[in-house]
């Protein structure tokens, strides 16, 4: 699987009022609230693409299913935001099938072999391509929403 690279300029500016602001959990809640915000353009855009190839003829919908939530992380200093299907595990004995059959789009853990293929189909990607085609907009929608938070607690000072 290939990385994303992407460049980011002006962080000096950023930095002193991070600094100016000196709350660790400030500039953490900040974060979490952009970075919500900027992958709710790749759960659109997911949802967009899932849509187009769900089957019509039965109950389950992927794109009902598809939900930003937070990641966990061992590094306090350190946020990840995710955005993937909604009860997309892998089905064993010890799934709650009831629960999955209960999700709003109902129980889509197949997404992954839409996703992925299998030796028998060809993969249809629609979550991959979601965040490769809107990386700039991501990125972009990040540092708006992050400038915007920064600067109302720092006025707040």
């Amino acid at each position: 699987m290939a990385g994303v690279e992407f460049d980011i300029t002006g962080l000096d500016d950023v930095v002193n009022r991070l600094q100016r602001l000196a709350n660790p959990r400030k500039t953490k809640s900040i974060s979490r609230k952009a970075a919500r915000q900027a992958m709710n353009i790749v759960r659109d855009a997911a949802r967009l693409n899932a849509r187009a190839i769900d089957d019509p003829d039965t109950r389950e919908k992927i794109w009902k299913n598809i939900k930003v939530s937070p990641g966990k992380t061992r590094n306090k200093n350190e946020i990840r935001m995710r955005v993937g299907v909604d009860g997309g595990a892998a089905m064993n004995a010890n799934s709650d099938r009831q629960a999955l059959a209960a999700k709003s789009g109902g129980n889509t853990t197949y997404w992954r072999f839409l996703e992925l293929g299998t030796s028998k189909m060809p993969a249809t990607p629609f979550m991959r391509p979601a965040l490769a085609t809107n990386i700039q907009q991501v990125t972009n929608k990040f540092v708006e929403v992050f400038n915007a938070e920064l600067d109302k607690e720092l006025a707040n000072l």
